[in-house]
């Protein structure tokens, strides 16, 4: 395949030519008889956008789930109107925010007045907790005997179910859902790669992934993260660079921190395995207790932090002395800002979700988008990190700003060497992603509509137009000798 007359990134105006899955040449190349040429129109040619922090199943199944939180349902009308829908079977419902129930958490009573006929469980908007009515309660107990996170009270189970998702998927006997359409979606963003990081990531769903990825519905190259169960040997695809071991993932909880030694013990055996260890943080209380764990084992390359939601100053040397990179999430100023200005003390507002300061003191960077519980679209992050702007145009810490090349980087690294920045290079794997127009033009933007043509492995896994990818490879322009 040849690519021409492209706006190579940070190179200039050049062809570039694909062999199989790599970049083979690049420059002012004739075409081959045959060759499928695109032609770029001058159009910025970009490495394929990484999303360094991702729940996929979680996101496959939001994408066929019921919002039930802002913006599309703000109060107890909306999520009435919302879960009105015909049927008998399971309804499931994602995003509820306390917003919407005054403050309040629902119960089966409260979700039996909205819901009565069918089993009902809803999502809360952090992914810990579940909410079900009389008839999915009845249903899940029929099943399997109550774990420790169904809340009890003296009336009994209240439908609030705490950190038991394990519990809730294997009482349900469900089987992990298709990626088809939603890998679709990551590769309309220029997405090429995802690096998966849910905890209970293990080898059944790592051949899940597998499988996916074999049949084509999974487009993009996978880094699993998850259990320490997890081998390089259940890792294998068959598809070289398909799905490579990722981090093992901690997810602390500030309520209910772990053992301090055992978990020193289970970072030093992630450590033995050669795997970096990534830890959930989103209270200063966690990134505390992180910082502290690192000190007592030494850390490893790619050691990282997921989300670093609050860093008071005092915390930013310290982990830059440790060498640990951050995993973050630009987008949630934008979705959430509007609700941490109000509810939260003025005082932290300056440490939350920092960026340039981060970068300044010489942190390694890399950005995820934590679908399903925050927007898929890197470009929509992008944006959210050059303007800092809560969805109510407030400006949110504008001194964190990045520029848009800054922003961008942050999709550029490499999933295994986060210090890395995927190049267009000759040998790189051909993982790219075509604009419609010049970085200049682009870099004001910053939207998804932007993309043109996705390359994932060195086939084309989307282009705007609505044709299927080998008609659309084969028209684009077939040239004779």
């Amino acid at each position: 395949m040849l690519i021409r007359d492209a706006e190579i990134y940070r190179q200039g105006v050049a062809d570039l030519r694909i062999e199989g899955r790599t970049i083979v040449a690049i420059g002012n190349l004739a075409p081959r008889p045959g060759e499928p040429v695109i032609k770029a129109h001058g159009g910025a040619l970009l490495p394929g956008l990484h999303d360094h922090h991702i729940h996929l199943a979680g996101l496959a199944v939001r994408d066929a789930s019921v919002a039930c939180g802002p913006p599309q349902v703000s109060d107890l009308d909306d999520l009435a109107a919302a879960l009105a829908l015909p049927g008998t079977d399971w309804l499931r419902g994602v995003g509820l925010c306390e917003s919407v129930l005054d403050g309040k958490l629902p119960d089966a009573a409260m979700l039996d007045a909205i819901v009565s006929d069918r089993p009902l469980r809803i999502q809360h908007r952090t992914g810990r907790m579940w909410f079900l009515n009389s008839a999915a309660l009845d249903e899940l107990l029929r099943r399997a005997a109550p774990p420790p996170g169904l809340e009890r009270d003296g009336a009994g189970y209240t439908g609030r179910l705490f950190d038991e998702d394990r519990w809730l998927q294997g009482a349900l006997g469900g089987s992990p859902p298709d990626f088809g359409k939603t890998s679709a979606r990551l590769a309309s963003f220029g997405v090429t790669g995802l690096t998966d990081l849910s905890p209970a990531n293990d080898a059944p769903i790592a051949a899940h992934f597998a499988a996916q990825q074999n049949d084509g519905a999974l487009r993009q190259s996978v880094v699993l993260g998850g259990a320490l169960s997890l081998t390089e040997a259940s890792l294998d695809t068959g598809v070289p660079n398909g799905l490579r071991l990722g981090p093992a993932k901690l997810h602390l909880h500030e309520s209910a921190l772990p053992d301090f030694d055992e978990t020193c013990r289970w970072i030093a055996q992630a450590h033995d395995q050669g795997r970096c260890v990534a830890v959930h943080c989103v209270t200063e209380v966690e990134l505390v207790f992180t910082l502290a764990l690192f000190e007592a084992t030494g850390t490893q390359a790619g050691d990282r932090i997921e989300h670093a939601s609050v860093v008071p100053p005092a915390l930013i040397q310290a982990i830059a002395a440790l060498g640990i990179a951050i995993c973050v999430q630009p987008q949630f100023v934008a979705a959430h800002g509007d609700r941490y200005l109000a509810e939260l003390e003025p005082a932290c507002h300056p440490d939350l979700y920092r960026l340039r300061s981060l970068r300044d003191a010489g942190l390694v960077l890399a950005g995820g988008s934590d679908a399903p519980y925050g927007n898929a679209d890197p470009w929509s992050a992008m944006h959210a990190a050059v303007q800092r702007r809560t969805a109510a145009g407030v400006a949110f810490n504008e001194e964190e700003t990045l520029t848009p090349e800054q922003a961008l980087a942050l999709y550029l690294c490499d999933p295994l060497e986060l210090r890395r920045e995927r190049p267009v290079a000759v040998g790189e794997p051909a993982d790219l992603c075509l604009l419609d127009r010049p970085w200049q033009a682009a870099r004001v933007r910053l939207d998804a509509r932007d993309v043109r043509i996705t390359i994932a492995s060195g086939r084309v896994v989307h282009q705007s137009i609505d044709q299927p990818p080998v008609q659309r490879l084969s028209c684009i322009e077939p040239t004779t000798a």
